[in-house]
């Protein structure tokens, strides 16, 4: 009890005595959790987007005429070839008229001339939904091309090729974030660690000769790092919770935004990000202090 004490008091003290620099290593840590965490909010919002419009995802084969039950098929199985689908549905003439007619709505009409089988018929594929979808429907839509009667292959293809790109590049920005939060907070805590310690080395020697343990001199400091990392990204995730809102906020009466639903994270993901900060930050400090040990 007493050595917990003692241990406690000690962290105090080396907060105490070294605040100008823990100040700065606390900013320091709460920026970076802030840009990692940022960056994989948008990421995670945007993965959700994705599922949000791949309900709408189809590929729609335009045919040079209606195919037989049998041809029906015979296309059913030369998809199903390439890949699993969720569904297919095959457009006739007809049908493709009557829906074109349900979107014209009031001005149906421009159509009483019309024949009702001057429209193509097609064939609707549904792929499942996932980002997985989004990679491989280029690549669908050429092999679909190749079969026969096909005319043309229709799919949003400039809206999917910029939208995947837009994934993959905030792929490659969480990943360089997190990165740098791994760089900052360890090698940040691990510098003022050593400052501190160097500071009091003439401290630290006196209690070594006086027979203080190695884990009496290295725990205060081992909590110390632990300490700057959980406040740090706490910090952090408050200030990214209340850019979240104030976003929210400002841009509530955006047609676009109000589209989707942009979430924060939830609480078991906030625990992980302060939590793995925290071991960050803890690993830092337990290097420095070992490698000062064993000078």
């Amino acid at each position: 009890m007493n050595f917990f004490l003692a241990v406690i008091k000690q962290t105090l003290r080396n907060l105490v005595q070294t605040w100008k620099s823990q100040l700065l290593t606390l900013m320091t840590i709460a920026l970076s959790v802030l840009i990692f965490a940022f960056f994989y909010l948008l990421y995670t919002n945007a993965l959700h987007t994705a599922r949000q419009l791949d309900d709408d995802l189809r590929l729609i084969v335009y045919l040079d005429e209606e195919p037989s039950p049998a041809m029906q098929e015979e296309y059913r199985n030369k998809i199903q070839k390439f890949d699993r689908v969720e569904r297919i549905d095959f457009i006739s003439r007809h049908d493709a008229f009557n829906r074109f007619a349900e979107q014209l709505d009031e001005d149906r009409e421009i159509l009483a001339d019309m024949p009702k089988d001057f429209l193509p018929p097609s064939i609707e594929v549904y792929p499942f939904r996932s980002l997985v979808t989004l990679t491989k429907i280029k690549r669908f839509s050429d092999y679909l091309l190749t079969l026969p009667g096909v005319l043309k292959v229709q799919y949003g293809r400039e809206w999917v090729e910029r939208f995947y790109s837009f994934i993959k590049l905030l792929r490659i920005v969480v990943i360089l974030s997190g990165t740098l939060l791994i760089l900052t907070t360890t090698f940040m805590v691990a510098n003022t660690i050593r400052l501190t310690l160097l500071g009091r080395k003439d401290e630290l020697e006196l209690l070594r000769l006086v027979g203080a343990s190695t884990n009496y001199i290295r725990v205060p400091f081992f909590l110390e790092g632990a300490l700057q990392g959980m406040t740090g990204s706490a910090c952090g995730m408050i200030a990214l919770f209340l850019l979240f809102n104030w976003i929210k906020l400002r841009f509530a009466v955006s047609s676009i935004l109000a589209m989707f639903e942009f979430t924060f994270f939830p609480l078991p993901v906030i625990a992980i990000i302060i939590l793995v900060s925290t071991l960050l930050c803890a690993i830092g400090s337990f290097s420095s202090t070992r490698k000062f040990l064993q000078l």
